[in-house]
């Protein structure tokens, strides 16, 4: 068995008070092994992801506060280096390379957890906001909720698929589309959007692509989808997606974008039976349809809330067979407020991730 060396203190991105700017402490605490509890397990990241959400905890703006002060971050690769004693039937082990998501930790024994909606367990941990999360060079996790990381994949390309993969992912899974439906992506070419273009097209499906700017534009017809939409060119987005659909509409959207805009045409645009895949989240916005319309055409409006552990190994495994792609950029940690200030302007297409290695 493998022994590995533990620093005590380490780089660590924090904020320190709601919308406060983030400071990278060189000399934040490592917990040692004698201090992780049953069940806990310490990974040295090799990176992590930057999600919106993890601008949504620093900014505060959440109608549900995140622990402060924060180091946030959910989207982390690295390797198991030391496990809780006591820990019995760990799935995991010294060496493993894993992940770890938004959901870091959940009871797994009542209802919501026997039901497959682990992140929906009132006992739930989540990472970068209820526990400090992946901006950081070692992370404490738990043992049941670490995801195996297969071959086949780089760690910086999994780390978005542990959320944004997994979220889209599961969204798409549970849309009530077959293959050949048509399905729009509002926010298509974002770090949500880019990979829901190619679990959609993975499935089957027909892609329509919404959002502004060529570089998006470029993005997604390269991976694939089918139509492109710019909301900021287009006179009547509800009309297009009509003629492009033979007008009948589509039959479900998946609304990834992080402003309520995404979701007040859906209604319009879906065809009878059509399905509302509700996934961004805009903080305070409000979630309106039109009752009338919604209950004539039969229209479903579902929540979809991250995925649970089958979600993750079942998204991980696609994009470790090479059907899905991540597109990113490596920045260093030291880098996160510029990353933060380019995800406000909505300039960034594809995602960034952190290299733990990079200064």
């Amino acid at each position: 068995m493998t022994n590995y060396t533990i620093p005590a203190t380490q780089k660590a991105a924090v904020i320190s008070k709601a919308g406060g700017t983030v400071e990278i402490k060189t000399d934040h605490p490592v917990r040692a092994q004698k201090d992780l509890l049953p069940g806990e397990c310490l990974v040295k990241l090799d990176c992590s992801g930057a999600c919106h959400t993890d601008l949504h905890a620093a900014a505060g703006d959440w109608p549900i506060p995140a622990k402060l002060p924060l180091i946030g971050g959910h989207e982390g690769v690295g390797t198991v280096v030391a496990i809780g004693d006591n820990t019995t039937n760990s799935p995991v082990k010294l060496g493993d390379r894993v992940g770890i998501k938004w959901l870091a930790d959940s009871c797994l024994n009542c209802e919501q957890c026997r039901k497959g909606r682990e992140q929906n367990c009132d006992q739930a941990k989540l990472s970068g906001f209820t526990v400090d999360g992946t901006f950081q060079e070692y992370v404490v996790s738990y043992v049941n909720h670490v995801t195996l990381i297969p071959e086949g994949i780089p760690s910086d390309e999994a780390a978005s698929v542990l959320c944004a993969g997994v979220t889209v992912y599961r969204a798409i899974k549970h849309s009530q589309t077959e293959a050949g439906d048509w399905i729009v992506l509002p926010g298509a070419g974002g770090g949500l959007g880019h990979l829901a273009v190619q679990y959609a097209r993975v499935r089957g499906l027909r892609v329509i692509a919404v959002d502004t700017g060529a570089d998006k534009k470029e993005l997604c017809l390269k991976l694939g989808a089918d139509k492109w939409i710019d909301f900021k060119e287009t006179k009547d987005l509800v009309g297009e997606i009509k003629a492009i659909t033979g007008g009948a509409g589509a039959h479900s959207a998946v609304v990834t974008s992080a402003s309520a805009t995404g979701y007040t045409q859906a209604v319009d645009y879906l065809r009878p039976g059509g399905t509302l895949m509700a996934v961004g989240l805009p903080g305070d916005a409000k979630l309106e349809a039109s009752i009338f319309w919604t209950v004539l055409k039969n229209v479903s409006v579902i929540g979809s809330y991250v995925g649970n552990r089958q979600d993750a190994r079942e998204a991980i495994d696609i994009a470790a067979r090479g059907q899905v792609k991540v597109h990113f950029a490596t920045r260093p940690l030291s880098e996160l407020k510029d990353v933060y200030e380019g995800m406000k302007e909505g300039k960034i297409a594809g995602r960034i991730v952190l290299d733990m290695s990079k200064q």
